[in-house]
This record gives structure tokens, C-alpha cells and sequence, in this order.
């Protein structure tokens, strides 16, 4: 394992082992580095590494702080890279979405709250009545956003929701270009919240990953 490696890992335990908590600052590197038998280089390597994963917080003239480890902070990460990838690499993006948002689905049949439920009602209701693909993928999105959160795990919605972003052009893509796609989109949408509704957790996760291949299995034949 590499120095800077080794320093990170045990940053790590530190964190995991509670002996840092969020909003904890760091001991100067000198000090942590002799608590942890490393050098202050490598400490420092570790230190700008975990900053960029949003683990840690570098305030300059303050210190270094351990960030608030809130999901959609540490997600941000896996964001950026998801970002970066185009073409066919955004039908895998489909995949791992089908797989975690069924699995979402699932969880908000079961953990889903009164308020939670009125408002994915309000949504469905007010959704748009026309074809405009625009307005479509914001209430897809909206929608999706809020059935993750009704799952109970946020670090489940977070992830998610950093996916779900990274696919809009594939969504509107398929708005302009298939016929039907609005009505049969909110239609999927009320069949799974009615599932949510009905606690059927079996169904609800069926339903979910039948939503999301559908957009996936039309974009494999638009990019084969």
C-alpha cells in the first residue's frame, strides 16, 4: 500500500472509529502525523485527497475540519466522474439506476410517510397535460426524487439523485423523438405510487424497474 494510501486508511478509522466526528477539526499535520508514524508529506497527500471527496474541509488559515458527511455532500464525487462520461456509457448509467431505483421503490412501499405520500399525489396532480418534453423530465425528475427520498435511506436517494441528473438529455432525447412518451411517463409514475400506496413492495419494485427500461431498452436501439 502507498504511503499517502496508508495515511488515508487510517484518517479513515479515525473517522469510523468516532475518534473524529463531523465538524471535528484535524490536530496540526505535524501532530497527527507523529500519532500516526507518518510523514507530514504523506499526511498532506491524504489530507488534499480527502478533501476532494468531501470527506475533509480545508479552511486556509482556520485548519482542516471533517466535513458533515452528509450523503449528497459525499455523492458529489461520484457526480463529477458520471459527468464526464458520454455516448453508449450513459445506457450503463440506465442500468445501475434500474437496479437502485427498484430497490428505492421497494423500501418507500414499506417506509413511506403520510406527507410524503400527499405530496407525490400533489405532483402527479399537477403534472403537465401537454407534450412538452421540457416540462416532462422536471416532474420526472421531481417525481423520482421524492420516491427515492420516501425510502428512508439517504444515502440511497443521494446517489440516486447524482445519477438521475446525469441522464436528462437521454430523457428529453426520448421525449422529442418517441411518440407517446408524456402520457405513457405519468402513467408509469401513477402505476408505482398506486403500488407505494398499496404498501406492495414486490410490485412496487417491479413497476419501477419496467419504468426505467423502458427509457433504457429505447436507448440501446437508438445508439446500436
Amino acid at each position: 500500500m502507498a504511503v499517502t494510501d496508508d495515511a488515508i486508511t487510517r484518517i479513515k478509522a479515525m473517522i469510523l472509529a468516532g475518534d473524529l466526528a463531523p465538524g471535528d477539526r484535524l490536530p496540526p499535520e505535524k501532530e497527527l502525523g507523529e500519532r500516526l508514524g507518518l510523514s507530514r508529506s504523506s499526511m498532506r497527500e491524504a489530507v488534499k485527497a480527502l478533501e476532494v471527496i468531501r470527506v475533509l474541509d480545508v479552511r486556509q488559515g482556520d485548519g482542516t475540519y471533517v466535513s458533515s458527511l452528509e450523503p449528497a455532500l459525499l455523492v458529489e464525487a461520484i457526480s463529477f466522474v458520471v459527468d464526464l462520461h458520454v455516448d453508449r456509457s450513459v445506457i450503463q448509467l440506465f442500468e445501475v439506476r434500474r437496479i437502485l431505483e427498484g430497490a428505492a421503490a421497494r423500501l418507500a412501499a414499506s417506509h413511506i410517510t403520510p406527507d410524503q405520500l400527499a405530496a407525490l399525489h400533489e405532483h402527479l396532480t399537477s403534472a403537465p397535460v401537454t407534450d412538452d418534453v421540457e416540462q416532462l423530465v422536471q416532474h420526472d425528475l421531481m417525481f423520482h426524487s421524492q420516491l427515492v427520498a420516501a425510502s428512508g435511506n439517504s444515502y440511497l436517494a443521494a446517489l440516486i439523485d447524482s445519477l438521475s441528473t446525469s441522464t436528462v438529455r437521454a430523457r428529453m432525447w426520448r421525449g422529442v423523438t418517441q411518440k407517446g412518451a408524456v402520457a405513457r411517463t405519468l402513467e408509469e409514475h401513477r402505476s408505482i405510487l398506486a403500488a407505494v400506496e398499496a404498501a406492495d413492495t414486490q410490485l412496487a419494485e417491479a413497476l419501477a424497474v419496467a419504468h426505467i427500461s423502458g427509457v433504457e431498452g429505447w436507448l440501446k436501439g437508438q445508439v446500436a
